[in-house]
């Protein structure tokens, strides 16, 4: 199976895992997908992760955060631009979530940021997903 959006692909393993209510989810590793990951972890929406480097690719196991009550951390996520229809924005043009509520992940030319960072810093870029 040929995957055309590896990061389509990690948004769902993620959707997916928190439904199921599991603690982790492994999902095959790149650059582009542990930096949304680390994005994930320092805004609060998942606990762990780490790059394991087993077989060809490796994999990065998440630890998936809920509430003391079940509640999961992720209520939300949507892949923005995808392959065939690219979504950029500038600086001024990035949404917000839920009324900052959100996170959106923006893939600049440096580096993958959050949108609330785009803007303090004044650049544009991608708009791969936005997660809330």
């Amino acid at each position: 199976m040929s995957m055309t959006d590896p990061i389509a692909d990690l948004l769902t393993r993620i959707r997916n895992a928190l439904t199921a209510k599991h603690v982790t989810v492994d999902v095959p590793t790149s650059k582009v997908k542990v930096e949304i990951v680390r994005i994930l972890r320092e805004e609060g929406y998942v606990d762990e992760y780490e790059v394991r480097e087993d077989g060809p690719q490796g994999t990065i196991r998440i630890r998936l955060k809920y509430a003391s009550d079940g509640r999961r951390a992720i209520t939300g996520v949507e892949r923005v631009s995808r392959p065939g229809r690219r979504v950029y924005r500038g600086k001024d043009d990035i949404p917000r979530v839920l009324d900052g509520l959100g996170v959106t992940i923006v893939s600049t030319s440096r580096g993958i940021k959050t949108g609330r960072t785009c803007r303090a810093e004044g650049i544009g870029g991608e708009v791969l997903c936005n997660v809330w």
